[in-house]
């Protein structure tokens, strides 16, 4: 695994709004060491973007498909992309 840094975007289909989910997802990435922002959709879906190691980030998206979420996850989608900008913190938009 390297260290360089990676973004993940995932997007979360389910009953993922109303439930603590953003806050949720917030919590676990800062225990991950990440930044971003974990975003409700006008559609339903919240939208998560995270930075950092790749391993700290395929982690995050390990617990965004997992049983332990607010709420009920139907599926996640992500997209993954090299050399990302920097972010700072990890909020809830």
């Amino acid at each position: 695994m390297t260290d360089a840094a990676v973004r993940l975007t995932a997007w979360v289909h389910g009953h993922v709004q109303g439930v603590g989910f953003r806050w949720w997802t917030r919590s676990r990435a800062l225990e991950l060491g990440l930044t971003g922002y974990a975003k409700n959709q006008p559609d339903g879906r919240v939208l998560v973007v995270a930075q950092g190691p790749r391993e700290a980030c395929e982690r995050l998206l390990e617990l965004l498909r997992g049983s332990s979420t607010p709420g009920t996850v139907d599926n996640v989608v992500s997209d993954w992309a090299q050399n990302p900008a920097p972010i700072e913190g990890f909020v809830e938009r």
